[in-house]
Formats: structure tokens, sequence, C-alpha cells
């Protein structure tokens, strides 16, 4: 399938776990946009957003969950930090495999991009 991201999960590429759970992996950027950057991934290949089922409802609050807990973790909760999922090319998606972003530890600006 050449998907970075199942290479992470399936232990041939290294990344700096900071959370792992029978249903899904968070780890550091290897590229931070902020102090605090981290990714979290469904261990369910699902390219984009758009090939979500309703079935993956409950998968997509666990990852929104986990987030919430890194930017606890992180101390950025109570200053504030940004999640973001982009879907296909023109958003800035580039690993077709749904990841969250945790950004926190600067002033976020609007409108981002």
């Amino acid at each position: 399938m050449g998907c970075i991201f199942c290479d992470i999960l399936n232990k041939k590429i290294p990344a700096k776990i900071i959370y792992e759970d029978e249903s899904a992996v968070a780890f550091e950027d290897i590229n931070p946009q902020a102090p605090v950057h981290a990714l979290v991934i469904p261990r369910k290949h699902i390219s984009t957003t758009l090939d979500l089922k309703e079935g993956d409802n409950n998968l997509i609050g666990h990852l929104f969950q986990i987030a919430n807990k890194i930017a606890r973790d992180k101390n950025v909760a109570e200053r504030g930090f940004r999640l973001v999922m982009n879907c296909n090319p023109e958003s800035g998606q580039t690993v077709f495999h749904i990841h969250l972003h945790i950004l926190g530890g600067r002033h976020m600006h609007w409108p981002p991009g």
C-alpha cells in the first residue's frame, strides 16, 4: 500500500510514540509547526475523511479524546490548542491515512493558511 503511517503502526518506521491503544496511536510530528505538534492516527487505514463510514463514528470520537489527553499531558489544554484534520491535496493532506494534528504551545493565527 505504501502508507507511511501504516509502516509506523507496523513498526517498520520509527516514531516517537506518545500514546497507544488497541485502536489508535499518537506520535510526535517529525516536522513540527508548533512547540507541541503531535499526530493521532487510527490503526484502521482510512484514506480521507470522505472514506469514513457510519461505523467509524466511535473511532473518530476516540481520536478526539486522545487529542484532549495529549493536550492536557503537554500542558497546552488550558492555554489553547488547535486540532486539524485535512482532506485531500488542496487542504494540505500529504499522507492518505486520516490523522488528527494537535498543535499548541504558541499563539495560533486566523485564518490558518
